[in-house]
C-alpha cells in the first residue's frame, strides 16, 4: 500500500511515517515545512519520497498522488491560537486544504481516506445532572470565569454537573475557531465520500503527547507548552484551577491507529465516513499531568494562574470502546510511563 501523508513531517505525521514503514507499507511525506513547525527542516526517512509543497497546491497534490492507494491527511493548523485574527489562516490550512485534497483525490480516483480529526467537534463533554440526566451546557461566561467559577452548571436548574466520558454519537457543538475547521474537514470528507463512493474514517484524537512535539509555540498542545516551559527552568502554567479533565494519549498509539484505520478502508462501505474516538480511556486532570511532567523532569512544580482562555471547554474526555470494538486498538503506553518518557525527551526546536 502506497500511503500519501498530508503533514507528514510533523508531530504526529512524522510517527505514522514510522510505523507504516514498520508494517511494510510504503509512505509518501508530504509537508509544507513552515518555519514556525520546523526551524530546521528534517528530511524523510531513508528510502522515503518526500514533496515540500503546501496542500493548498492542486498541481502538487495532484503530482503526489500519481500511484497512491490511500490518504493519511495530517496536515492542519493546530490549537486554540492567539485570537480571532487567525481564523482566515485556520481556514484556509484545514478547509481549503482539505478541499483541494479531496479534490484531487477524486479526480486521481484515490478513493481511501483517514482523517485527522479532533475531540474539540464535541465542545463540551458528557455531563450528567442529577435532576435533568445528561445535559449540555452551554459556552461559559466571562464573568464566571474570571470569579473562577469555572464548572458548567445544569442550563436548565443551574446544578453541579459530573462529567463523563462522550461517544462518537454525541452532537457536534464547537466552541472556537478551530474546532468549526476540524468540523467542516469531516463534512468535506463526507461530502467527498458521497460524491465519490470513497471509503473515509476520522479519527478524532484528544490530547496527543509525546517525543517530537514543537517548542515554544502558540499553537501547541498543553504538553507542549508545559514541557517548553520546563526545558526553559520555568515552572508550568496551570490555567483555571487544573482541574480540567482531559484524555492524554501516547503519539505512538495515534499512530497505530492511524495504521490499523488504513488497512480497514476496504473493509468498509462506500460512500460514507465514520468518526473513531481516540484516547486512553483513562482521563486526567490538566493539573495533574502538569505535576506529573515536573516531577520526572526534576523541574518547577506548576503554578495555578487562575487565567482563562474563551474558547476553551472545561471537561472533554474519550469513550474509545468504538475504536476498540471495530479495530481492535488498544493503547500500548499509560498515563505515568508516557509522561515520565516525554519529560525526558526532546522536543521539536530543541
Amino acid at each position: 500500500m502506497r500511503v500519501l501523508v498530508t503533514g507528514g513531517a510533523g508531530f504526529i505525521g512524522s510517527h505514522i511515517v514510522q510505523q507504516l514503514l514498520s508494517a511494510d507499507r510504503e509512505p509518501v511525506v508530504f509537508d509544507a515545512l513552515l518555519p514556525a513547525v520546523h526551524p530546521v527542516p528534517p528530511r524523510p526517512p531513508a528510502g522515503v519520497e518526500g514533496v515540500h509543497a503546501d496542500v493548498r497546491d492542486a498541481a502538487a497534490v495532484r503530482r503526489a498522488l500519481r500511484g497512491v492507494d490511500a490518504v493519511c491527511h495530517q496536515a492542519a493548523m493546530v490549537g486554540l491560537g492567539k485570537d480571532f485574527a487567525d481564523a482566515p489562516d485556520y481556514v484556509g490550512c484545514n478547509d481549503l486544504g482539505t478541499a483541494v485534497l479531496l479534490a484531487g483525490m477524486a479526480e486521481a480516483g484515490v478513493g481511501r481516506l483517514v482523517l485527522a480529526g479532533s475531540m474539540v467537534v464535541y465542545g463540551e463533554g458528557r455531563y450528567d445532572c442529577p435532576l435533568h440526566g445528561t445535559v449540555r451546557p452551554g459556552p461559559r461566561k466571562e464573568a464566571d470565569l474570571s470569579a473562577g467559577r469555572f464548572e458548567p452548571r445544569c442550563p436548565r436548574c443551574g446544578a453541579e454537573l459530573a462529567p463523563g466520558a462522550v461517544s462518537e454519537e454525541a452532537p457536534a457543538d464547537p466552541r472556537n475557531v478551530y474546532a468549526t475547521t476540524k468540523l467542516a474537514q469531516e463534512h468535506l470528507a463526507a461530502a467527498w465520500a458521497r460524491g465519490t463512493g470513497g471509503r473515509a474514517l476520522s479519527l478524532r484524537y484528544h490530547n496527543v503527547y509525546g517525543p517530537g512535539m514543537p517548542r515554544d509555540t502558540p499553537y501547541a498542545g498543553v504538553a507542549s507548552l508545559f514541557r517548553s516551559a520546563l526545558a526553559r527552568g520555568e515552572a508550568p502554567r496551570v490555567f483555571e484551577d487544573g482541574g480540567q479533565r482531559r484524555d492524554f494519549v501516547h503519539v505512538r498509539d495515534v499512530a497505530a491507529a492511524n495504521v490499523l484505520a488504513l488497512e480497514s478502508l476496504d473493509a468498509r462501505e462506500p460512500g460514507a465516513l465514520t468518526p473513531y474516538n481516540v484516547g486512553s480511556g483513562d482521563p486526567h486532570t490538566v493539573g495533574e499531568m502538569a505535576a506529573a511532567l515536573a516531577t520526572a523532569h526534576g523541574g518547577e512544580q506548576p503554578v495555578v494562574t487562575g487565567e482563562f482562555r474563551l474558547g476553551d471547554v472545561r471537561h472533554i474526555t474519550a469513550d474509545p470502546a468504538r475504536l476498540r470494538a471495530d479495530l481492535g486498538w488498544r493503547p500500548a503506553t499509560d498515563f505515568a510511563a508516557g509522561m515520565t518518557e516525554f519529560a525526558k525527551s526532546g522536543l521539536r526546536g530543541e
